[in-house]
């Protein structure tokens, strides 16, 4: 049973990370449209105009949206071996 659960963990946290890795792509797509809008919008006026504040700030967004992503991520896989970590000693003492 606890390899069961385990096996499912697994399969659960190979999931979340796939799932992730297409989320963190999503966002720097979007991340690349907008900047792609942004230079059509603005005229580029160096690196302290607005266009150059706009973009830092989308890149500095993305970065927040992806960290917090992984540390979701983490806490997920950390509980669930948690869980399955608790399972299997509650199987072991059943056992003896």
């Amino acid at each position: 049973m606890a390899d069961s659960a385990s096996k499912d963990t697994q399969e659960a946290a190979e999931q979340l990370i796939e799932t992730l890795g297409d989320n963190q792509q999503s966002a720097m797509d979007a991340v690349r449209n907008f900047v792609d809008t942004v230079d059509g919008a603005f005229p580029d006026l160096g690196e302290d105009g607005p266009r150059g504040e706009i973009i830092d700030a989308a890149f500095k967004m993305s970065e927040q949206i992806v960290s917090a992503s992984n540390r979701l991520a983490l806490n997920i896989v950390q509980a669930a071996g948690n869980a399955v970590d608790d399972l299997a000693a509650r199987a072991s003492d059943e056992t003896e």
